[in-house]
């Protein structure tokens, strides 16, 4: 007894709720047996690795520093026989420092090399006991000890950074010293300096200041971390008082951000130019900033003119594209505004939409978690393997497999051509087809990885699309939308188009996967003096970017026809396509005016949580200034809250361009299925109809 639906309102019901079947069945398949294989990789690599293979020192025997139950039980430090081959080029092949590598229970504190040390020796038994607690245990050759490297040739005052024992370098006046020495004679009687001392240890001692920085940042959040929460949590607010604004008052508040940040944009441009005016005659402020380098110190860089001119341009720069855009595209603004407006009532009618990112934010940790240990218990897997390590490169055996146990009894150590030479241990693998496809193994992980992040992000643009699509086709708004369409849309596209969803995020990760390739062979090809080789790697990687931009644009309008439409992903892809390039305007122009507003307003919500916090944490709050803990770098929470905020808002933003694009998709296809007629009347709101000119009455 109710009233008749008409045909466009059938049509409508029978887009999302016809008989759905399972699409793209043979890529779901393959994706099933892969996540099951993954798992089987997961499981061999954490019954073949040991994560403290790669987190602990070891000694040129393969042991653990420190691990219980051993001989090295109480000596957690790493310490090396000679340091200045560690300067050696086969340390860039073989990633071991070519000379013996002992553990001990605590550094040197004294200088002293082996010469020294006999001379000495007769003086005091105290200074041999001393020296004779850095030599191997049990050697009792004196006469071969240098050679065979059974004690080190010199010990140094070192201190300990991440278990292993550095020179203890100090400068003084500009001159870098160790026990206040700056020269010394080696086992051979060689007179070396103390820089060649520092030049071969910095590839690790670069590392101290950053492990001090490190420190000091950890304290900094333990001070700080209740009111880091504080203001990610008055962003989540802000960002949700902002997303319940736009739903009524949608225009006024879109134009109250735009007018806002070009407000800001402009006193930020007059500040730098009184700042840059007020360091022009002071002494020092011409310096560039790459002689300056990194310091942890912000107020340096604000004590530089360059600082500020590279300021005043961005912000210049940034105001003068949003100045044209509003001029030459003003009337595409008010189109993205009333999408937006539209994309609001969608999201009031279905709220737990904002909150299924938390879902997707899960499923990435769990990804990333999975990849991560898998990838530390392959890189760990194997037994101890050992090389010979020669200074002389002409030694034949070089980098050959030997046995620790017996290579003092072998041909090799009594070579000519390799005089000096080392069984020491190199890395941890194996002669078994696990271990020769561990590399593979290692890809392979990484590939698998991509794909199911990409895939857990195709779910969540889905399901999304699938929600907002409901909405859209409903003729009476809410009365016609299903119940729980966040849910319905989630169990259609798990149900049905799991393999068209795996389908494309397959394909990106696969031009990810080459992308990363080509980064680690340009990283690789750095050093190589081939302009030529170098042109072609940038090519590369700009074309396979633009590549991945497109499959990833591309992707994202294919699941949403996937959702509405229950096709395969080709299919859905090539409708997609085609239906953009019908409509190649309104998409070139109104998608990117609607991203640049919502970029607008995440820039806002993290600016003005950012300000707050800079506010607080440099005590110019004068209500709660005593509640300021002391830091010792107050850019420490200010980075992580700004960026927090930035973060939050663009998750809650994402939800609005994912309902952007359905909404927009489903208005082009709209146009072209209705005619505006009693018969095919269009399901657009009047207020599309009104902006894009359209009528909704008969022809």
């Amino acid at each position: 007894g109710g009233r008749k639906l008409t045909a466009a309102e059938v049509e409508s019901l029978f887009l999302l709720c016809r008989f759905r079947s399972c699409t793209d069945i043979l890529c779901c398949l393959i994706f099933i047996i892969v996540i099951l294989s993954y798992v089987a990789l997961g499981i061999v690599a954490w019954l073949h690795g040991d994560p403290r293979k790669v987190l602990h020192p070891t000694d040129s025997y393969g042991q653990f520093c420190g691990q219980k139950g051993t001989s090295n039980e109480k000596k957690p430090i790493l310490f090396y026989f000679n340091i200045l081959k560690c300067a050696n080029p086969a340390i860039l092949i073989n990633l071991q420092c070519p000379t013996t590598q002992m553990c001990v229970s605590k550094c040197p504190d004294k200088f002293a090399t082996y010469t020294e040390m006999q001379l000495q020796h007769k003086l005091g038994k105290s200074y041999w006991e001393y020296y004779r607690q850095f030599c191997k245990p049990g050697f009792n050759n004196p006469d071969k000890v240098l050679r065979d490297e059974d004690c080190p040739s010199m010990i140094v005052p070192s201190r300990l950074f991440l278990q292993r024992c550095l020179p203890d370098f100090i400068t003084q006046n500009g001159t870098v010293t160790v026990a206040n020495r700056t020269s010394f004679k080696d086992a051979l009687e060689m007179a070396r300096s103390v820089t060649e001392l520092q030049h071969a240890a910095k590839g690790i001692t670069g590392l101290v200041d950053t492990k001090e920085l490190g420190m000091k940042i950890v304290e900094d959040y333990a001070k700080s971390w209740a009111w880091i929460l504080i203001g990610l949590l008055i962003s989540m607010a802000v960002s949700l008082l902002f997303i319940l604004l736009l739903r009524f008052t949608a225009g006024l508040l879109l134009w109250t951000t735009i007018i806002t940040v070009i407000l800001l944009l402009a006193y930020g441009m007059w500040f730098c130019s009184v700042e840059l005016s007020r360091l022009r005659h002071r002494p020092g402020s011409d310096v560039a900033i790459v002689e300056v380098g990194l310091q942890t110190d912000l107020q340096v860089y604000l004590q530089l003119s360059q600082t500020w001119i590279i300021l005043l341009a961005s912000l210049g720069v940034t105001e003068a594209s949003i100045l044209l855009m509003l001029i030459f595209l003003r009337r595409r603004v008010r189109v993205a505004i009333a999408m937006l407006r539209e994309a609001s009532k969608a999201i009031g009618h279905i709220m737990s939409t904002l909150f299924f990112p938390v879902v997707t934010f899960l499923l990435l940790t769990v990804c990333f978690s999975y990849w991560a240990v898998t990838a530390v218990y392959l890189a760990s897997s194997g037994e101890a393997v050992y090389k010979v390590l020669s200074p002389d490169v002409s030694c034949p055996h070089d980098n050959s497999t030997c046995n620790p146990e017996t290579f003092n009894r072998t041909n090799i150590s009594q070579s000519a051509l390799c005089l000096g030479s080392q069984c020491q241990f190199a890395f941890y693998g194996g002669e078994t087809s696990y271990h020769h496809y561990l590399f593979l193994l290692q890809l392979s992980n990484l590939l698998v990885f991509l794909w199911l992040v990409n895939f857990s992000l195709a779910l969540e643009q889905c399901t999304l699309a699938g929600a907002f699509a409901s909405y859209y086709w409903a003729r009476r708004k809410p009365q016609d939308i299903p119940p729980c369409p966040l849910f319905s849309s989630f169990s259609r596209a798990i149900r049905y188009h799991t393999g068209s969803l795996a389908f494309g995020a397959l394909i990106l990760s696969v031009a990810q996967l080459v992308r990363i390739i080509l980064e680690y062979l340009e990283q690789k090809l750095r050093g190589v003096d081939n302009s030529l080789s170098r042109f072609m790697m940038h090519c590369l990687q700009c074309c396979f970017w633009c590549l991945e931009k497109f499959i990833r644009y591309m992707n994202r309008n294919a699941y949403i026809m996937v959702a509405i439409y229950g096709k395969n992903f080709c299919t859905s892809a090539r409708e997609a396509f085609f239906l953009l390039m019908r409509n190649v305007v309104r998409v070139a122009v109104l998608d990117r005016v609607t991203d640049f507003l919502l970029f607008l307003g995440k820039v806002l919500i993290a600016g003005g949580v950012g300000a707050i916090a800079y506010l607080f944490f440099t005590r110019k709050i004068p209500v709660i200034q005593e509640e300021v803990p002391n830091l010792n770098y107050y850019w420490v929470p200010l980075l992580t809250v700004v960026i927090g905020a930035y973060l939050i808002a663009h998750g809650f933003f994402s939800v609005y361009a994912m309902c952007v694009d359905t909404l927009f998709l489903c208005f082009c296809d709209d146009l072209e299925r209705h005619d505006g007629s009693s018969e095919k009347p269009f399901l657009m709101s009047p207020e599309l109809h009104r902006i894009l000119g359209k009528s909704s009455q008969p022809r």
